[in-house]
């Protein structure tokens, strides 16, 4: 018998396949050269040497290596950026080709649809630039680091020995494939929810998932809402080991614990939030001194309490890093019974706390203040509305006094704020009603209440002050994390000016003062004029994007040289991370890895914007699903964008935007060089923006969140 055992020979590599391997390689070992026959050794190849020999060839003619001398191939490291290897996050766009954005270049990376490989949107990426032309950079991804998505929507189909999912969206280019033991019993044509287990190490192959949940067929609104979820890389779904972690956790009032912690039970305290939250993330106190001073407790929530590091609960809160609150549902960062229950503020129970405690003089000045962890007790659970009742003298509580004080005392701090170079963004924002059905039912503009002010100048106070406390705290500095806001751009700003200038608006420029009087100014004409009222939000764009950082730079929108975030870490991984490093710095100094601080706040930035991204999908949603009724109606719209295609029109009365086509009007129009008008090449009609139209909804696409319009005539 023989009983020999004989080695698999390696598969044979494609050639695309065979330049990866080698590209990663020489740029792994960029000081060191090698040959055909030494590359077939060192990595195991089972491609001949001419095979190795050519693709060595076609990836010297591309830069990424030069030839020494015959044969012999060394990384290129002399051609300064065009064979570098970069680090970057994927914008996909619809055609499938993508751009990476990296902080290393000055410019993001084009990459074509063949290089993309199986990257997907959001994913961090490893990519090598090609070449560059002027400041316009092209590249090929070499490898994914980390995927933004784990779990997809899509279709379930059965095969012999095994099943696949076919993803909902057509930009994902690759099927699941699942064992018979992770389907579920899912049968052909079910919609579903699969989480990938293991990724494919080549593009040509597809990633081995299983199905975690089966969607009803007849439930749209379910399957799109998960699909728009799964897109940005969020789940409503917690892996089992922290659902685990998370039911042993409990309310410790143990004496050593209590020994912690300053006895705020017996204030007058209570929370203010909307009509429909669950969990309450702050409250406030308020109590006057002997000294005729005013006590104010801004309260948080102890999450980091309960959310210990580097635990699988600490792990996930981390990834996802915030709350996406979708039209319809909420997708939290940590589980329910931390977010709702042990974490939550709740009227009439002892909760942990996290404290900034505030003593105010008789100018609304603060002159004192103490952080660290509490208990509290709440008293009372006020809506934004009742509260309002309340401060209007509509409605009696046995706190009114109380929170009138407090709305009197937010309103001084606001005005001292705004005169000290703070900007109001003012912009309206809608709130869409459901039924028990979750079918959109109505579009409200939410009305802006004193009570939302009182709160936002609490929360604010909070988070300049922990800021400011912890860049004083000691020198060289303590590292910490800081919700930054960067200056405008100079000719970012310019541009918007002179488009400005075209409507009759003189917005200055000169300094950052003169920008923020602009600003303000624009914000007055908004209310009364609707064409300014559409350009006023691209105010806000022109500006850099607020995100976290180590490095303080202050915050120009707010006018603050200090700003944190410390008052939602039920719904954003940045606070909790603040708590800790604040919390360890209380009675000592010690400072936490400023790099690993800047990397953590990259992640959080980026899921913020994904967050971000998600809520808005949603909302364009549901306004599809709830004009699909008017088809064929007629409203009084206005114009509010241009592209090659045809003219955006935002229906005033529930702020949903649909388009009409150029090639539906009677004349051909092309639209002029400051995008604020299209002119009829015949007729010399112009539209503007921001001009009044009488339109009808002719046909809504749900999926596409599309809605088809046509401009309805005025007779005569």
């Amino acid at each position: 018998m023989n009983n020999k055992k004989y080695k698999r020979k390696p598969k044979k590599l494609t050639t695309a396949d065979l330049q990866d391997r080698l590209k990663r390689k020489f740029y792994k070992n960029p000081t060191k050269s090698f040959t055909a026959k030494q590359l077939i050794h060192l990595e195991k190849l089972s491609n001949n040497i001419d095979s190795v020999n050519h693709a060595l060839r076609h990836i010297s003619t591309e830069g990424y290596i030069s030839e020494l001398r015959p044969g012999k191939y060394q990384f290129n490291k002399n051609s300064v950026k065009d064979s570098r290897v970069f680090e970057g996050v994927v914008d996909m766009t619809k055609y499938g080709t993508a751009y990476i954005i990296t902080e290393e270049l000055d410019s993001d990376i084009f990459v074509p649809k063949k290089k993309v490989k199986n990257a997907m949107h959001n994913d961090r990426v490893e990519v090598m630039v090609i070449s560059k032309l002027k400041d316009k950079y092209t590249g090929e991804i070499l490898k994914v680091i980390e995927r933004n998505t784990t779990h997809f929507v899509g279709t379930y189909q059965s095969g012999q020995s095994f099943g696949f999912v076919i993803p909902q969206s057509t930009s994902i280019p690759f099927d699941i494939y699942i064992h018979p033991n992770d389907n579920l019993n899912a049968v052909d044509g079910d919609h579903v929810i699969v989480k990938i287990d293991r990724w494919p190490s080549s593009s040509r192959k597809s990633p081995i998932g299983h199905i975690e949940r089966i969607l009803s067929e007849d439930d749209r609104n379910e399957i799109r809402m998960q699909a728009i979820l799964a897109e940005q890389g969020f789940s409503e779904i917690f892996p089992e080991e922290v659902e685990a972690e998370v039911s042993q956790l409990k309310l410790d009032r143990s004496p050593k614990e209590m020994s912690k912690r300053r006895d705020m039970r017996a204030v007058t305290t209570f929370t203010i939030d909307p009509f429909d939250a669950k969990d309450f993330d702050d409250a406030l106190s308020y109590r006057v001194l002997d000294n005729g001073n005013v006590e104010i407790g801004v309260h948080i929530a102890d999450v980091a309490h309960y959310v210990q590091p580097n635990t699988a609960l600490d792990k996930e809160a981390y990834k996802r890093s915030t709350s996406v609150y979708m039209v319809d549902r909420v997708a939290p960062m940590l589980p329910e019974k931390l977010s709702n229950e042990l974490c939550s503020l709740r009227p009439n129970e002892d909760s942990f706390t996290f404290s900034a405690i505030f003593e105010l003089d008789k100018s609304q000045g603060v002159v004192k203040q103490w952080f660290g962890k509490a208990i509290i007790h709440s008293d009372y659970r006020f809506s934004y509305e009742t509260a309002q009742e309340v401060i209007d003298g509509e409605t009696d509580n046995p706190y009114a006094e109380e929170l009138i004080q407090l709305n009197n005392i937010a309103k001084i701090l606001r005005k001292r704020r705004i005169s000290n170079g703070s900007i109001e963004f003012e912009s309206d924002e809608i709130k869409i009603l459901l039924d028990e059905a979750k079918k959109p039912v109505a579009i409200k503009i939410k009305e802006r209440l004193d009570t939302h002010l009182l709160v936002e100048e609490y929360m604010l106070l909070a988070n300049q002050q922990t800021g400011s406390f912890m860049a004083k705290r000691d020198k060289p500095e303590v590292p910490f994390i800081y919700r930054i806001h960067d200056l405008p751009d100079e000719d970012r700003m310019q541009d918007f000016a002179l488009m400005l200038k075209e409507m009759g608006f003189h917005f200055a420029t000169e300094n950052n003062n003169s920008i923020k009087d602009s600003i303000k100014k624009l914000n007055e004409v908004a209310k009364k004029d609707d064409s300014f009222k559409l350009v006023q939000p691209m105010a806000i764009r022109m500006m850099a994007k607020a995100v976290y950082s180590a490095d303080n730079i202050g915050h120009f929108g707010l006018g603050f040289d200090y700003y944190s975030h410390f008052t939602s870490p039920i719904r954003r991984y940045s606070d909790v991370i603040a708590h800790r490093i604040l919390f360890a710095n209380l009675d000592k100094v010690e400072r936490y890895d400023k790099a690993t601080i800047n990397m953590q706040c990259k992640h959080i930035s980026n899921q913020e914007k994904k967050a971000m991204e998600a809520e808005r999908d949603s909302i364009k949603y549901k306004k599809a699903e709830f004009i699909q009724q008017f088809i064929g109606e007629t409203f009084e719209g206005i114009i509010s964008g241009f592209i090659e295609k045809g003219i955006f029109i935002e229906i005033k009365e529930n702020k949903c935007e649909g388009m009409i086509t150029f090639d539906k009007l009677d004349d051909t129009y092309y639209i002029a060089s400051n995008k604020l008008e299209a002119v009829g090449k015949n007729t010399g009609d112009v539209l503007k923006l921001g001009q009044q139209l009488t339109i009808k909804v002719v046909d809504v696409d749900i999926d596409r969140a599309e809605i088809d319009m046509d401009l309805v005539q005025e007779e005569g």
